[in-house]
């Protein structure tokens, strides 16, 4: 079976802190695949915010997701303090990737929990049409992997 496999970059310029709620863990007792996405999604607005963007205001556009692949590297339980690194990169005509690395910190080490990356795609939301990424954009967000 072929398996999904993320190269990251280890210059991350950015990194959210978040801890894992009682409410994040599903039957198994640990979170499940849906929380983890919406954990890379806290991660992606808190980079947005940093940069002065959000999803849906991205230099007069809106951004849309067009991919996304994890690779699970080790359960994520209650009370974990997670370091979600963020940084983008790929640019091309209409979008980039986002390429997130999820680290447990504990009191003297981290553990690689994941990775994942997002394709994110220029959006008019009004108009339903992609848009080419703002060179602003590029300059202000392309920083962040070398």
């Amino acid at each position: 079976m072929e398996r999904v496999k993320i190269n990251l970059s280890e210059n991350f310029a950015f990194a959210a802190q978040l801890t894992i709620r009682i409410t994040d863990l599903n039957y198994g007792g640990h979170v499940g695949n849906d929380v983890f996405l919406s954990l890379i999604q806290e991660a992606r607005q808190q980079f947005l915010l940093h940069h002065g963007y959000a999803e849906l205001q991205f230099e007069g556009y809106g951004l849309i997701m067009n991919d996304t692949a994890v690779e699970y590297k080790k359960e994520l339980n209650y009370g974990d303090n997670l370091k979600i690194h963020v940084a983008a990169t790929g640019f091309e005509k209409y979008g980039f990737d986002l390429l997130y690395k999820l680290e447990i910190v504990k009191a003297d080490t981290t553990v690689l929990a994941g990775k994942a990356k997002t394709g994110m795609l220029c959006y008019d939301y009004s108009n339903k049409k992609l848009m080419p990424v703002p060179e602003e954009a590029k300059e202000k967000l392309g920083g962040g992997v070398k």
